[in-house]
């Protein structure tokens, strides 16, 4: 047992923690369990190519193991439905008036006064609109019949 060997192990482990500790992301995690599963090696054998090997394969392994599942945690494609979603199919009243498809105007809605856009341009203050869609926090809109 070298217990330099052990304690150059344990500080590998320190600094891929460390390293993990200052990211957002899972990136050394899986060198953390390898490293402190060589210095566990380096107890029973002086071999440097073994405790090499050691943190190679629990390093992979526990990558290959525990990967998929944070991936299947960090999905970021679900769409989390708001409280916005309400809007459409609502009909409102223009409050400004909206000259071109380029330009935004202001609409109140369900008692709100929010940011709208239209594809069906020119929207005068005062008429009804119906939104069809919510892009961000703007509304899109076109006039109610």
């Amino acid at each position: 047992m070298d217990v330099v060997q052990i304690l150059i192990w344990i500080g590998v482990a320190v600094v891929m923690a460390v390293l993990e500790m200052t990211t957002v992301q899972l990136v050394s995690v899986w060198f953390v369990l390898g490293a402190l599963c060589a210095a566990v090696t380096g107890l029973f054998t002086d071999s440097v190519p073994i405790q090499l090997a050691v943190f190679v394969c629990v390093s992979l392994l526990a990558l290959l193991v525990t990967r998929p599942l944070v991936a299947k945690f960090k999905r970021n494609n679900v769409k989390v439905n708001t409280n916005a979603d309400r809007m459409i199919g609502k009909t409102g009243e223009m409050q400004t008036d909206l000259i071109d498809a380029e330009a935004i105007g202001q609409a109140k809605v369900l008692g709100g006064i929010w940011t709208v856009k239209t594809d069906n341009p020119p929207l005068q203050k005062g008429d009804k609109v119906r939104v069809l869609a919510i892009e961000g926090v703007k509304l899109i809109v076109e006039k109610a019949d």
